[in-house]
């Protein structure tokens, strides 16, 4: 059986297809084991997109319960903080032993990534069909 990370929120828009939600953080958040690949430990809300089940008709207001597996939440991290800060790190020390001036690099780095996160930007609708919250 998957292992899932579920946060408490609250539907603040309905649409044909999708759900608003706003998760309300909570103190547990400090002792999860994946605190970070979510990001809920630094926030107070949240508000995500998540698809509306055909089964289950929700209004603004209401109390609900969204889930994402452990899974999805570890490759999530993996590809907004690791693969960014190896490209940076990579990319510097390269730099650097190829004798280019420090501040070159570290603007190299810093530029590498950013087109990294504007890629990234620029296939968010099919991220989001990799990385999906479900309603409990």
């Amino acid at each position: 059986m998957e292992e899932h990370v579920s946060h408490p929120g609250v539907v603040v828009g309905v649409s044909d297809k999708y759900l608003d939600i706003e998760i309300l953080s909570s103190s547990s958040c400090g002792s999860c084991g994946i605190k970070s690949a979510c990001g809920m430990s630094e926030m107070k809300e949240k508000r995500v997109t998540v698809p509306k089940p055909d089964d289950r008709e929700f209004i603004v207001g209401q109390p609900v319960s969204i889930k994402m597996s452990v899974r999805q939440g570890n490759k999530a991290a993996l590809f907004a903080y690791f693969i960014p800060a190896v490209i940076m790190i990579a990319l510097i020390v390269i730099l650097s032993n190829l004798n280019i001036k420090e501040w070159i690099a570290a603007l190299a780095g810093i530029g590498t990534v950013a087109v990294y996160y504007l890629v990234l930007y620029f296939f968010m609708e099919r991220l989001k069909e990799e990385f999906r919250y479900e309603i409990n």
